[in-house]
């Protein structure tokens, strides 16, 4: 039911990308009810003490995930976004680089996080979230999105550091 609510967008934002927008699940009610009620439902049994959403998708989705199983929540930004002291890590992109932060306070040693987004494609930004979570002390207890896209490698990528990936839907050949 998920995966029909999210819209296609071809050559958006480039020729020959096939952009996965979650804004047409986000505005449907019973879509984004069912997307929150399924990740509570996986993680409500399970010991975590924080949930961390990459900027920005990841806040829409984090944030009442957060609210549903009663634990906080961290924003991992774009450089320059957090107002307090922060940590950061750069991370390639199809050409260039770029940079996500935390607050040096967000993560506490031994934090049990959900580290959560909307998609994962190469797994590049989610790559430096894990690595900043555990360069803060914390251990990412999975990575979880509303989409994967397989065939670009980012599962594969994360479960090759470690990581246990989960995702509500997935979009073969993209």
């Amino acid at each position: 039911m998920l995966k029909s609510l999210i819209r296609t967008v071809p050559h958006y934002p480039h020729q020959g990308i096939m952009f996965r927008d979650i804004t047409t699940l986000l505005k449907d009610s019973i879509g984004l009810r069912a997307m929150v009620g399924q990740i509570v439902a996986r993680y409500g049994d399970v010991k975590i003490d924080k949930i961390v959403g990459i900027e920005s998708r990841g806040f829409i989705v984090g944030t009442p995930v957060a609210y549903e199983l009663n634990l906080g929540f961290v924003p991992i930004r774009k450089q320059g976004k957090l107002p307090a002291e922060t940590l950061g890590r750069d991370y390639a992109l199809e050409y260039g680089s770029d940079r996500i932060e935390i607050h040096v306070d967000a993560i506490e040693k031994g934090d049990r996080v959900l580290l959560v987004d909307d998609l994962i494609a190469t797994g590049g930004t989610a790559e430096a979230a894990v690595k900043l979570i555990e360069e803060m002390g914390g251990v990412v207890v999975e990575c979880c999105f509303v989409i994967d896209l397989p065939d670009v490698g980012g599962r594969a990528r994360l479960e090759a550091m470690g990581q246990k990936v989960f995702a509500l839907c997935e979009f073969a050949g993209d």
